[in-house]
């Protein structure tokens, strides 16, 4: 029978070394995100794959609150982000900087997550939208790409914080097998 691994023999980093260490070159977009426990979440998520920055936009909490560090458990202080009044804003910034944007979303001619070659990109920004709109239309039409993740039963969406951890994971593998 496996052994559990103690916290101890995971080796994980201080957040001090964190901040210092090598990021993935992924940012994740929250457009106009609602619930602090979900931008928690995708703080932790982004945590786990040692992405670059979380961008919080809008309506988005930002850290020092207590709501998020609920479902964060300390990664707002590690990972490093920035607050946007608005969406398009972020975009704009990141497309400067010669990112690939990708909203998360479910269109007409979007791409399903397993047809996305994610390893085509030198650097992208995943971006996802609020939990009853989604992804604004303004931000749509700013993105590179739109990628959806296929789902077989009757709701019509993942949970915000479910669904970055299954694209920042995609987006991931090209950099963790490399």
């Amino acid at each position: 029978m496996p052994r559990k691994l103690k916290n101890i023999e995971l080796n994980r980093l201080t957040v001090d070394e964190f901040k210092n260490a090598s990021k993935l070159p992924i940012c994740v977009v929250l457009d106009n995100v609602r619930s602090m426990l979900n931008v928690g979440s995708v703080f932790r998520t982004s945590d786990a794959f040692r992405i670059e920055q979380l961008l919080l936009c809008g309506i988005t909490a930002t850290p020092p609150h207590r709501d998020i560090t609920k479902s964060a458990i300390g990664a707002e202080q590690a990972v490093d982000w920035k607050h946007f009044s608005s969406t398009v804003e972020a975009v704009n910034d990141l497309k400067s900087k010669g990112y690939v944007i990708l909203a998360i979303e479910q269109t007409e001619n979007s791409i399903m997550i397993d047809q996305y070659d994610f390893s085509r990109n030198n650097k992208c920004a995943l971006v996802l939208g609020n939990e009853v709109e989604g992804v604004s239309d303004e931000v749509i039409a700013l993105c590179d790409d739109v990628i959806e993740i296929p789902q077989l039963g009757t709701k019509h969406s993942l949970n915000i914080s479910v669904c970055a951890g299954v694209v920042i994971w995609e987006a991931a593998k090209p950099y963790m097998h490399a």
